[in-house]
């Protein structure tokens, strides 16, 4: 019978799932908690705050092969070990699957008996060096410096977690080996915690108090509360879930989908193999940071489904449309980020990845899974996609909420099968809201895009149409960085005036092209003037190689004069992309390019 139990200790729920006697079943999400919200929780748990009742759900040993359980996470990676691994169940006895309380029980079984690696800022993700695994500590000499925070825990590295002055960094797993109180006080002891000439009294007898407190939390106190569900019906259970679920926001509409997917598809596991999707369409190109959220959207988009979330839409027939139509729109997902790949977007500049679903939904529709990458009758495809692409990137088209923009481009797309519509979405959003097309105004803010910034890559996809994309292009500075610092600029005789000015402009869209990859690092900080003439040895290549890049051949390219260079190149640009975009008024402007 369902009912309340009474409250077990977090050293009982470790002892549980250690042994496989807690699993989570396949209805629930992945793991997202991160390390701040780990450490909140261990406050409340030693300052006595209620963390909310658990539900588990009772399955019958006779059961247990009916469903497909998960492992907990505890040696949690943001890049390498996300993922629960299947469970491998006896069925000598029942166990207990989490419905309600993962993240909570998730957070203290990788606290307390694993790591925890996050990338770290500024590190490449291929580097081995971006995500340090590191363990939850507690401080025992003294409270949290943090206002709402009495207890210091934190997640360091072993390097990190050295004691220093104020700080003695007990490593909270191993109160798990300290099993009773006598062990609490030989620690102290062997620690020196107990003795006031090492430390003042005033932190002797937090340390004391702190992990006399640590251990009861764990060991002692019934800080488990939940309610167990003994009902062995998954539709019953589903059910239970969806309520639990979808009256706050603890669990987005995609992981919602993802559980009703999971419980309801009958040939495949949606569970596995959406996340191994997910993981292999992220190593497409140089790499992207796509999500389940985006393939489940897709789903539902090219199932032409109504997008918008709403449970009662989950049916088990249409769980079973999309399950049928998965192999199809999977194809057509993972060619359209093979395409985006091609034209040399990643990571840094697909600054909005649900662009990718229009996309799909047209390839899709016109069954060129096989053809839109190479194909050249294609060709036309790719560069209206290559030029919508950059619009709605530029215009944040797709930010904010862009479930209104599925329903339209779908009907776009299949009232022009054949083609991708380019024009006509232009036309469609003209003076809306979501509108891609441009004004002066516009253009005068894509020529202040900065250096490196995933935007101002797709403002230069426009300027360079005709980029051979079997190669990889990098964003370059025209005239390299290295001279654009104060001392290398007075040695060139620049006045103090106009030093100020070269260093506000050189980052700007006037001084950046796209350039081959292996061009760009061989072009280094060599300058301007000295590359061209070694890579152009003649000057019809040479005057080739400045009109591509909007340069005018009369220009003088010396550093000294790099004012002059910019003003020119930032009109010549503005041209460009006025007839590029089709910003009628400033014709006459066009006519007088100094090209």
């Amino acid at each position: 019978m369902a009912g309340y139990e009474a409250p077990i200790t977090i050293k009982k729920a470790i002892d549980n799932i250690r042994k496989r006697h807690y699993v989570l079943p396949s209805i629930q999400r992945e793991f997202v908690w991160d390390t701040d919200q780990i450490e909140t929780l261990f406050d409340s748990l030693m300052r006595d705050y209620p963390i909310s009742t658990f539900l588990f759900w009772r399955v019958d040993k006779n059961k247990i092969k009916d469903f497909q359980f998960y492992e907990f996470l505890n040696h949690y990676h943001e890049r390498d070990n996300k993922h629960n691994r299947k469970a491998d169940i006896s069925n000598d006895e029942d166990i207990i699957a989490l419905l309600d309380g993962q993240q909570r029980m998730t957070s203290m079984y990788v606290a307390l008996t694993g790591t925890y690696a996050k990338k770290m800022p500024y590190y490449q993700w291929n580097s081995p060096h971006a995500f340090p695994a590191k363990k939850l500590y507690l401080n025992l000499l003294k409270p949290s410096d943090e206002l709402e925070i009495e207890y210091d825990f934190r997640f360091l590295s072993a390097d990190e977690a050295q004691p220093t002055e104020g700080y003695f960094w007990f490593e909270c797993g191993k109160i798990l080996d300290i099993t009773d109180m006598s062990k609490v006080s030989m620690f102290l002891m062997k620690n020196k915690l107990m003795d006031t000439s090492v430390y003042t009294e005033q932190e002797s007898e937090f340390a004391i108090n702190t992990l006399n407190e640590f251990f009861n939390v764990v060991h002692q106190k019934g800080c488990i509360s939940y309610y167990l569900e003994e009902g062995e019906e998954l539709d019953k259970v589903l059910q239970i879930f969806i309520r639990i679920n979808s009256g706050g926001t603890k669990l987005s509409y995609s992981d919602l989908l993802l559980s009703i997917a999971t419980a309801q598809w009958k040939d495949k596991d949606a569970r596995e193999i959406i996340h191994e999707f997910v993981d292999s369409i992220n190593k497409i190109g140089d790499g992207f940071n796509f999500n389940k959220d985006i393939v489940l959207k897709s789903c539902l988009v090219l199932a032409d489904f109504d997008v918008k979330f709403k449970v009662d839409n989950f049916t088990k027939e249409n769980m079973a449309i999309i399950e049928a139509n998965w192999e199809k729109s999977s194809a057509a997902v993972r060619s359209s980020i093979e395409l985006v790949a091609k034209l040399g977007y990643n990571r840094d500049s697909l600054a909005a990845t649900n662009t990718i679903i229009p996309i799909a939904y047209f390839i899709y529709k016109n069954g060129f899974v096989d053809s839109i990458l190479h194909s050249s009758h294609r060709e036309a495809d790719r560069k209206a996609i290559k030029e919508w692409l950059a619009r709605v990137l530029l215009k944040g088209t797709f930010g904010g909420q862009p479930d209104s923009i599925y329903p339209k481009m779908r009907d776009l797309i299949n009232s022009h099968l054949g083609k991708f519509p380019l024009q006509e979405t232009i036309e469609h959003y003209r003076g809306s809201r979501k509108s891609i097309s441009f004004t002066e105004d516009d253009i005068e803010n894509l020529l202040d895009m900065q250096y490196g910034k995933a935007k101002t890559y797709s403002a230069l996809t426009l300027l360079y149409p005709g980029l051979n994309n079997a190669y990889k292009y990098h964003q370059d500075h025209i005239h390299p960085q290295a001279f654009f610092n104060k001392a290398k600029l007075r040695k060139l005789n620049i006045a103090e005036q106009d030093i100020e000015v070269f260093l506000n402009l050189f980052n700007k869209l006037p001084n950046l092209q796209l350039l081959e990859a292996t061009s760009n690092i061989e072009k280094s900080d060599q300058e301007f003037k000295q590359w061209l003439a070694k890579n152009f040895t003649t000057e019809d290549a040479r005057e080739s190689y400045l009109r591509q890049n909007l340069i005018a051949p009369s220009q003088s390219l010396a550093i000294e004069d790099f004012l002059s260079f910019f003003e020119q190149r930032r009109q010549n640009i503005k041209n460009q992309l006025m007839r590029l975009l089709d910003v009628k008024q400033t014709v006459v402007e066009v006519e007088n390019t100094v090209l």
